[in-house]
């Protein structure tokens, strides 16, 4: 048997789908293409995987990978990265003095799926479950900085940051922002890696302009990016 067939040609095909989606969101002819599933087979898949919470939109119609993935992950107690989270962004925030976050990718929004907030003083204040746009802010930066040149540009066109901008974040390792998401706040931002080095996740610190400054990174970007890596240690673990 072929090893990259189970044979059980559905269930092969519906996997092939999922796993192409693995890279973002896909319209049906980007599916039908990278797939090499004929149009209505990939369509009648898609739409079954979508039927089950396997597949969802995003706002504008392409796919993307569906909550029921992550929900079947959490719930076998796979999810390495959510149980390791809390504590490593409690350590973060008690070692800047300013609130942090996790965040994942979800077509074209980016979603809060961990935070640990300033004790007390001015805050930014980030609640899980929180979605914002992918064209603002460092977490979204570093999200879309290693992303496909093809697939980049569609998101560029409306973003805060150009593509030169993030070719310098892949450079150093991490990405800032001030005023980007939102006046007054600055972050400063690192990628969480997978197993095969995918970028899965961006850790984040957030806070008023006035006290982290107009070059965040300077400060911070050490402490962010050695949290980022503890976390993809603990992941990419067997």
């Amino acid at each position: 048997m072929d090893k990259k067939n189970s044979g059980v040609g559905v269930l092969d095909k519906a996997v092939r789908i999922l796993t192409v989606l693995e890279s973002g969101p896909h319209s049906l002819a980007e599916l039908v293409s990278a797939t090499g599933i004929a149009r209505p087979t990939a369509h009648r898949l898609a739409v079954a995987l979508e039927f089950h919470r396997l597949v969802a939109r995003d706002l504008t119609g392409r796919f993307i990978l569906g909550p029921r993935s992550g929900e079947l992950s959490a719930a076998a107690g796979e999810d390495r990265l959510l149980a390791s989270a809390t504590p490593a962004l409690i350590a973060l925030r008690d070692a800047t003095g300013e609130s942090a976050q996790l965040y994942r990718r979800q077509g074209d929004q980016r979603i809060c799926v961990a935070a640990a907030e300033r004790v007390s003083g001015l805050r930014d204040s980030v609640p899980i479950g929180a979605a914002f746009t992918m064209q603002a802010g460092s977490a979204a930066q570093i999200l879309l900085a290693w992303e496909d040149a093809d697939k980049l540009h569609r998101t560029l066109i409306n973003a805060r940051f150009t593509a030169a901008h993030l070719s310098a974040v892949r450079r150093r390792g991490w990405a800032q922002s001030i005023g980007e998401r939102e006046p007054g706040v600055a972050s400063v931002s690192a990628p969480v890696r997978g197993p095969n080095n995918k970028i899965i996740a961006a850790v984040s610190i957030s806070g008023p302009i006035e006290r982290l400054g107009r070059q965040p990174g300077r400060i911070h970007a050490a402490a962010v990016v050695a949290t980022a890596a503890r976390l993809s240690e603990i992941i990419s673990k067997k």
